[in-house]
């Protein structure tokens, strides 16, 4: 039920973003571009996300939060940044807006570790998916390729929850 809500939910942001493309096209006319794409500004993001670190280093929560949040929306591959909005959610207790903005992450850096480290202990501990937590663990173990005897363990207990 948890995916199926999921793919619904997507589903009707892509309608809607479909119709208000035809919308905006207005009748008969193709629309431009099918689908709505990430905007790529390396440059800018970086000054956002140095923004946010010092907004941060001054006690700033609602401005740490702010700067960042702009600067994955300027370049969502930046990995470190959106970790550290991630990290900060989950001390706001906003653990969905974390795990979803890791999941963001983890698609536009699927090779970086800690993000699915922190997606699979978000998802065990705080959302109770157990699926999403261990597929991520093993994803992080693999890409490490560690022999983390504490991952491991994770990994041996869920497989057993889950059995």
């Amino acid at each position: 039920m948890h995916r199926g809500f999921h793919y619904a939910k997507r589903a009707l942001i892509i309608s809607v973003l479909a119709g208000l493309t035809a919308c905006a096209t207005g009748p008969g006319k193709a629309p431009e571009r099918a689908a709505v794409q990430p905007v790529h500004a390396p440059e800018q993001a970086r000054e956002w996300a140095i923004k946010g670190v010092n907004a941060h280093e001054n006690g700033d929560i609602p401005g740490a939060i702010k700067a960042w949040q702009t600067s994955v929306a300027l370049d969502p591959s930046d990995a470190t940044t959106v970790n550290n909005l991630a990290l900060l959610l989950k001390q706001q207790n906003r653990f969905r807006d974390a795990a979803n903005l890791l999941e963001q992450g983890v698609e536009a850096a699927p090779d970086v570790a800690q993000l699915h480290y922190n997606l699979a202990v978000i998802s065990e501990l705080y959302l109770l998916d157990l699926d999403k937590a261990l597929a991520h663990y093993q994803r992080y173990r693999a890409l490490t390729a560690d022999e983390d005897k504490l991952v491991a363990g994770w990994i041996a207990d869920l497989e057993r929850r889950l059995q």
